[in-house]
């Protein structure tokens, strides 16, 4: 089972089947273990005393709850109280879920509430690694998660947190998230690969605008395609840029074949409607976006009918939506699948390896693992690769054109 870990040219191994062998393996289990990747799910075990149930007046308090009673020691940091509560409640519910799934996993979870802040954020990660922490999951903030790093960086161990802010990444300083850059370069390698050779780009003056612009300017030249115009915006005012840019994406003789627009739903409300104005017309120029389009409020507008963009199949999403609604009485929202996905991994690894478990080897083996959301993996230098789908938006609703590979390829290609 390792060498089918470690191998890079092998499909990953999910989290659940990983662990899954180990137990079986090990005369531990009847053939009930299964999880999310399609096998029966065993049966739900009652949370032990120390998971602290959500909502539960008398659960102890955030700074100070663990989940599970294992000998390996971990820590989430997340926002349990201040700026984005409410998500990090949502992530501790789905580890808190991953625990309860992977049958009593010999972890030890410790935690911390970072309060939103950088302060917080760095006590919280000293008072894990004094609780005897080998590995800290989270935070959820790009300075945050630098904040923690600090500390984790002069003690030697690593981190995997949830920023998708890809300038925080280092070494042992590991992003399990949905890294825009990853779903540029997909949409993009997809466009090349069905004809596009002429790419022009509207992107918005905001800090996602520039964290797209220099990714997309370098998948387009790695695929040897041409770059033919690129125009920046104010948010909500794209009419300027359109104009600026019409003689190269509206008519006959429209010199790019695609439009790349990464805006989110609120700005494509209005850049769309301009686009079409000015005469734009996506049948002749595909537009081309980021996961951030994967929104229903989209997916009727004229300009963007046949564009494509790169995101996480859905199915996996919609099985664990599921599955955290029947135990926590609400939706998860979409990120909150990083946090169970973290703890899964983690409870595997600590099964097969050791105590080598955690060492940046293990982390970045090339082959990946495989979550709910689909294949991934950690680069030497932190940031992550995904295995995404790239979905058409017809007639009002997004369908799968391209679905997300079982395997990734080698970094950078």
């Amino acid at each position: 089972m390792e060498k089918s870990l470690a191998r890079g040219h092998r499909p990953a191994m999910p989290v659940w089947a990983m662990a899954a062998a180990i137990l079986l393996l090990a005369g531990g289990l009847s053939g009930c273990i299964g999880g999310p990747d399609g096998g029966p799910r065993a049966t739900k075990a009652s949370p032990t005393p120390d998971i602290a149930a959500a909502g539960d007046p008398q659960a102890p308090s955030p700074g100070a709850m663990k989940i599970g009673t294992g000998s390996v020691k971990i820590a989430l940091i997340l926002p349990l109280s201040g700026p984005g509560a409410t998500v990090g409640t949502a992530l501790r519910n789905a580890a808190e879920l991953a625990v309860e799934d992977f049958q009593k996993p010999d972890l030890q979870i410790l935690v911390k509430d970072d309060r939103g802040s950088p302060d917080g954020a760095r006590e919280a990660a000293q008072a894990a690694l004094s609780e005897g922490a080998e590995l800290v999951l989270g935070p959820l903030f790009a300075a945050n998660v630098q904040a923690a790093a600090g500390v984790t960086r002069a003690a030697g161990k690593p981190i995997i947190a949830f920023s998708t802010d890809a300038s925080v990444a280092a070494r042992s300083v590991y992003l399990l998230s949905f890294l825009p850059q990853t779903e540029v370069d997909r949409v993009v390698d997809e466009a090349v690969a069905a004809g596009r050779r002429s790419f022009a780009a509207l992107i918005p003056e905001s800090s996602y605008g520039n964290a797209v612009e220099a990714q997309f300017r370098e998948a387009v030249a790695r695929k040897g395609a041409r770059l033919v115009g690129i125009e920046r915006y104010a948010p909500g005012a794209p009419a300027p840029a359109i104009s600026r840019l019409a003689g190269l994406i509206n008519g006959p003789g429209a010199q790019a074949d695609a439009l790349f627009l990464p805006e989110s739903p609120e700005g494509l409300a209005i850049v769309a409607p301009a686009l079409a104005k000015a005469g734009f017309s996506p049948s002749r120029v595909k537009p081309i976006g980021t996961a951030v389009w994967n929104d229903p409020r989209l997916f009727a507008l004229p300009a963007l009918q046949g564009g494509w963009f790169a995101a996480a199949d859905s199915k996996g999403f919609s099985d664990f939506s599921q599955r955290y609604q029947a135990r926590f009485g609400s939706a998860p929202p979409r990120v909150a699948t990083l946090a169970y996905d973290a703890v899964s991994l983690m409870a595997a690894l600590s099964r097969q390896y050791g105590s080598q478990r955690f060492a940046d080897a293990t982390l970045t083996t090339q082959a990946g693992f495989s979550g709910i959301d689909g294949t991934f993996r950690f680069r030497p230098e932190g940031v992550s690769d995904r295995a995404l789908a790239i979905y058409e938006i017809r007639s009002g609703a997004p369908a799968i054109v391209s679905p997300a590979p079982r395997t990734l390829g080698p970094s950078g290609t």
